[in-house]
């Protein structure tokens, strides 16, 4: 791969395949520092570890605090609503087994108000339920100054929607090209409202997704139950991976600079979340112009 600079925005630390356990099963050693490892070899530079409860946004800060070049969000996702916090929040229709739509709209607002009041940025979460997630944005959004809408799997007119929040950025992952109309979607978020991510331990891209005809980079892998340190879980997604989803929105939409692309999508996340950096790294960040569509 070129030149890369990259930040996922996406990791699930918490999740206990990163501590080596798979359906409770203990299959091999807790790897987080490994994992961590392959990440910064490939260009990673950061990464915003997500918090999705009370307990994980605990723990998820916890993680942060080990490294300078991680992050973390504090919040509380759709489906675990009962529980008020700043963070991953936002509408799930999907899976309304775990949390209705009216207690999940509740909660939705509420942390509007604790972004409000500390002006931090949201962590987005929307799936099938594009109208009332959009509604509820217009309504509240003089209370938060940017966000993204992560691991986007929409259609044209929920990204179009999206699009129309000028402070909204749009988060894709393996599950955002799983399909040539997933593809065709993505085609149309312009590159100065995107950012990428792994939402590892999850949403790798698969040898039956339509992406993967545009995957170059490789790694070698195991199955868990014959755990190599040197090699990825098999089946397991993780950050170093975040590459793969820069080489299929290149390819998607047929761009051929990658180093370029990710210095847009790079500023992009930083703008949202780092915006302290900005002022020092914009020149080399933009050097080349951002005219990528």
């Amino acid at each position: 791969m070129a030149s890369v600079r990259m930040i996922d925005i996406a990791v699930n630390f918490t999740d206990t395949m990163f501590k080596g356990i798979y359906n409770g099963k203990q299959c091999h050693v807790a790897d987080i520092a490994t994992v961590l490892s392959r990440a910064w070899n490939a260009g990673v530079d950061r990464i915003i570890v997500t918090g999705g409860s009370l307990e994980e946004s605990k723990e998820a800060l916890s993680i942060a605090e080990t490294d300078a070049r991680l992050f973390c969000t504090v919040g509380v996702h759709p489906t675990r609503c009962n529980v008020v916090a700043i963070g991953e929040c936002g509408l799930d229709y999907d899976r309304l087994h775990f949390c209705q739509p009216e207690v999940q709209k509740k909660y939705f607002e509420k942390q509007f108000e604790l972004a409000d009041a500390v002006k931090l940025p949201m962590f987005l979460h929307m799936r099938a339920a594009a109208d009332d997630f959009c509604e509820i944005l217009a309504a509240q959004k003089e209370k938060f100054v940017a966000g993204v809408a992560h691991s986007f799997t929409g259609s044209a007119e929920d990204r179009d929607k999206l699009l129309s929040f000028s402070n909204l950025f749009i988060g894709v992952n393996g599950c955002s090209l799983k399909t040539p109309e997933n593809l065709d979607v993505v085609r149309g978020i312009p590159v100065e409202r995107m950012m990428i991510e792994t939402d590892s331990p999850y949403c790798e891209i698969k040898s039956t997704h339509a992406g993967i005809n545009f995957v170059k980079s490789v790694w070698p892998s195991k199955k868990k139950e014959k755990y190599n340190h040197e090699s990825i879980v098999k089946g397991r997604n993780e950050p170093c991976l975040v590459g793969q989803v820069l080489e299929v929105v290149g390819g998607c939409k047929q761009i051929g600079d990658i180093g370029q692309l990710s210095k847009i999508l790079h500023r992009n996340t930083c703008r949202v979340f780092f915006p302290h950096d900005l002022d020092s790294i914009a020149d080399a960040l933009l050097s080349g112009g951002s005219d990528m569509q």
